[in-house]
């Protein structure tokens, strides 16, 4: 090889370095200029990515997902192709633990005098790892009671689901709540004992008994949302396992129903704010969240989806009817009682599914 021809090549060499380097430094530019969001269907309105983007020039692209579909995603990538997630909180220890998916939160980014203090709370229990908090909220629902109170005016706690006089006019899941549920009726904190196999099965046998034993109150065990309010709307059931939204649709049509905090406490869950440990635009993911959680934002959602939001002032700007719901529910008692969901630890769902299928195969 010639002196002449090494030469050109080392100069070619460089000039495709130069010209990659350039490359990405007009990618990074570009990629301040988009937020690539990975959520749940429905958690970022039309009108909101409209706004957001004109208030910032941010564009945002938007993944609808689920929390198994989140960490797939994040698993492929080791923590990258997205710049902001919206898991549910127990869904961001284990896979931190495991596969490093997150990265800590800089609260000092974070405007925290719009969150509901109850909400971080939670999230900081339960999404923190070593001290360092990985989550915000954003949204929370709850599993409750719903009741035509004019037929069962006594059914205030999990426990009416034991009871023979609702003989035939009792539905829940067949699925972790209502295990749960009826563990906090029996003045037992399941949560409490995740960490303890042991105690947490001798737990799930207690429960076991007692709805192998109430079975014949159960109409049955629902799985579709829209067949359950049928069943309640056409008065075959009494007293459900529930979401918010589904008692409120019926309060609407009639107001002897409607969707009640057990007195043993609601079960409630986060979706929350995370960021993949690798996304690319750190300054535009903590945009959006302070963004959506901004009260009159953070109406626009709820307004629109239901749910409830970790907006503390949202409230101020929700539609009338959309107040009266949660003003009427969720009571500063009732927000008291709630059992947030923690993060599930390994080999708990198999113990749970030999539970109830124990359940389901009694007579």
């Amino acid at each position: 090889m010639t002196r002449k021809i090494l030469v050109s090549m080392v100069v070619g060499l460089a000039f495709a370095v130069a010209l990659a380097v350039g490359a990405a430094g007009t990618s990074e530019a570009a990629d301040s200029k988009t937020l690539r969001l990975i959520t749940f269907p429905g958690y970022a309105p039309p009108e909101l990515v409209k706004k957001f983007q004109q208030e910032t020039g941010i564009t945002v692209e938007v993944t609808d997902s689920s929390n198994e579909d989140m960490i797939a995603k994040l698993r492929a990538t080791r923590g990258g192709g997205f710049d902001l997630a919206q898991p549910s909180q127990d869904r961001i220890v284990a896979v931190t633990q495991q596969f490093s998916l997150y990265q800590p939160i800089d609260l000092k980014k974070v405007d925290t005098a719009q969150i509901d203090p109850v909400l971080l709370a939670s999230v900081k229990k339960n999404a923190s790892l070593k001290g360092k908090l990985y989550a915000l909220p954003h949204v929370f629902g709850t599993s409750g009671l719903i009741v035509n109170r004019k037929m069962a005016p006594d059914a205030k706690d999990w426990t009416a689901f034991l009871d023979p006089k609702y003989k035939g006019r009792v539905s829940y899941r067949m699925k972790r709540p209502t295990l749960c549920a009826i563990a906090f009726a029996l003045k037992d904190n399941p949560f409490a004992k995740y960490n303890d196999k042991a105690a947490y099965q001798k737990l799930l046998d207690k429960v076991a008994a007692e709805l192998i034993k109430a079975k014949p109150i159960v109409r049955n065990y629902w799985e579709n949302g829209d067949a359950l309010v049928q069943s309640i709307r056409s008065g075959e059931v009494w007293v459900a396992e529930g979401w918010e939204q589904a008692g409120w649709k019926l309060y609407e049509e009639n107001k002897d129903i409607d969707w009640v905090a057990p007195a043993s406490g609601a079960l409630a869950w986060i979706d929350t704010f995370a960021l993949p440990s690798k996304s690319e635009n750190l300054e535009g993911a903590y945009k959006w969240i302070n963004f959506s959680l901004k009260p009159e934002n953070a109406a626009v959602f709820t307004n629109k989806e239901k749910y409830a939001t970790a907006s503390k002032d949202a409230v101020k700007f929700l539609d009338e009817n959309i107040k009266a719901n949660f003003t009427r529910c969720y009571t500063p008692e009732a927000m008291k009682k709630m059992n947030w969901y923690p993060t599930v630890p390994g080999g708990l769902e198999e113990m749970e599914g030999k539970v109830m299928d124990k359940i389901r195969a009694a007579k």
